[in-house]
């Protein structure tokens, strides 16, 4: 796929139904930094990193986010919990993170 047709694509995504599915594109990611903030407080400190687990669970509270904002049921966002959360749980248990 060309640069052209991914941006056309993006502009599809973003131009249709995401207020429905995710609500408010400044609400949504104002909720999100909130819930990353509250999840990196002890992350954010000098020389302290970020890991692949922490990701994961990142992406998790995206998807709660916009489960809160949308304003219908998007059954595509407990999927991706769940997949995250399983990304997660095996970062973890092999001991990775």
């Amino acid at each position: 796929m060309k640069k052209e047709e991914i941006l056309a694509k993006a502009k599809d995504i973003i131009s249709n139904d995401r207020n429905v599915s995710h609500g408010d594109a400044f609400k949504n990611h104002a909720e999100i930094a909130e819930f990353w903030n509250i999840f990196l407080d002890n992350k954010l400190r000098p020389m302290a990193n970020i890991t692949a687990d922490d990701v994961a669970i990142m992406m998790i509270l995206l998807k709660i986010s916009r489960h809160t904002q949308g304003e219908k049921f998007n059954l595509d966002n407990f999927i991706d919990m769940a997949g995250y959360s399983a990304i997660a749980g095996e970062i973890g248990d092999s001991g990775s993170f």
